[in-house]
């Protein structure tokens, strides 16, 4: 009775190659400050002068509220002061009067210091009054809405007509100046060091625009919604293209390393273990020895630990072996 032929295999010698990975996420351009701008006062908008999209400069009106209530408010508290002024000008000549029938004895220090006091009093509400014209002109000047800075609006929630509330954003305006890429990354992306700090960035639509750019703030925890973390990268010299929400993307590329590459084929399991079929040349028998994989590419398996350079792998007929199978192979890399 004749023996079962040895199975035919494919081959491979395993060796290191340099392998660097890298990763690249699609995010979008961002204004470093983004500023919520809201009235001071409550009132009705009888204008509204920009929408979203508008560049704006510092001081620009952007919006306005119906002035009857403020200027009333205005006039009553000039009134006061005219009336405060009145008040102070009776009883400092009362005063006065008091002052001098009391150094001449013709009058009780009661009534001299009633006098004074009521001087006094006086001038404080005078003050007071005063304080109160400020604050309404204040107030008027608040029914303007103005931008604090040059900038662009990115958001607008209000309309003529509506009543605007004290402290409701109306706009959201991105100021001039510095620019961030925004990514949401999975926390994996931190778990190795990447060759540098420096990230490429390139315009989605153009991907010749490109810029560099290095992480300047990374969220403290992950959004339970999508799992991910927010990383804002500070972009180096914007070009002109990459305007406020173009989207662009961002490579980040891991320090190299010395790997072992095999086919997707040579894939095996040892257990629940992903695992590689090895030849041993003098014997030509087989062993399955797990493997610890560094990432899946396509088509290709990166190795991390558990074969050495120079073992002979089998890349194509492994499905149907069994440990200390004789095989007889055709090799790649054969040396």
């Amino acid at each position: 009775m004749s023996s079962k032929p040895p199975t035919l295999v494919h081959t491979e010698k395993a060796r290191l190659q340099d392998r660097q990975r890298s990763a690249t996420l699609t995010g979008d351009v961002q204004a470093r400050v983004l500023a919520e701008l809201s009235f001071r006062v409550s009132g009705r908008v009888t204008e509204r002068l920009v929408d979203v999209g508008a560049h704006v400069n510092a001081g620009d009106v952007l919006a306005r509220l119906d002035t009857n209530q403020q200027q009333a408010d205005l006039e009553a508290a000039v009134a006061k002061v005219a009336g405060a002024e009145t008040e102070v000008r009776v009883t400092s000549a009362t005063f006065t009067r008091q002052n001098t029938l009391f150094a001449q004895g013709f009058t009780t220090r009661s009534t001299f210091e009633q006098a004074q006091e009521d001087l006094r009093k006086a001038q404080a509400s005078l003050e007071s009054a005063k304080a109160e014209v400020g604050t309404a002109k204040d107030n008027l000047s608040y029914t303007e809405l103005r931008a604090e800075s040059p900038g662009v609006i990115t958001a607008r929630n209000l309309e003529v007509g509506q009543v605007a509330q004290t402290a409701q954003s109306a706009f959201t305006l991105a100021h001039d100046g510095a620019r961030d890429a925004v990514f949401d990354v999975y926390e994996s992306i931190f778990f190795e060091q990447p060759e540098t700090s420096a990230i490429t960035l390139a315009l989605v639509s153009d991907p010749a625009v490109t810029a560099q750019g290095r992480t300047r703030e990374v969220a403290a925890t992950i959004d339970p919604k999508t799992g991910t973390v927010r990383v804002k990268i500070a972009i180096d010299s914007p070009p002109a293209k990459m305007t406020l929400g173009s989207a662009v993307s961002g490579t980040v590329r891991w320090t190299p390393r010395d790997r072992i590459v095999v086919p997707w084929s040579a894939l095996a399991v040892a257990g629940a273990a992903p695992a590689v079929w090895v030849v041993d040349p003098e014997r030509k028998t087989v062993s399955l020895k797990p493997i610890a994989v560094d990432s899946y590419d396509t088509g290709i398996i990166v190795i991390k630990s558990g074969v050495q350079p120079g073992d002979r792998v089998v890349t194509d007929g492994g499905k149907l072996l069994s440990p200390g199978q004789i095989v007889t192979f055709s090799a790649e890399g054969a040396s």
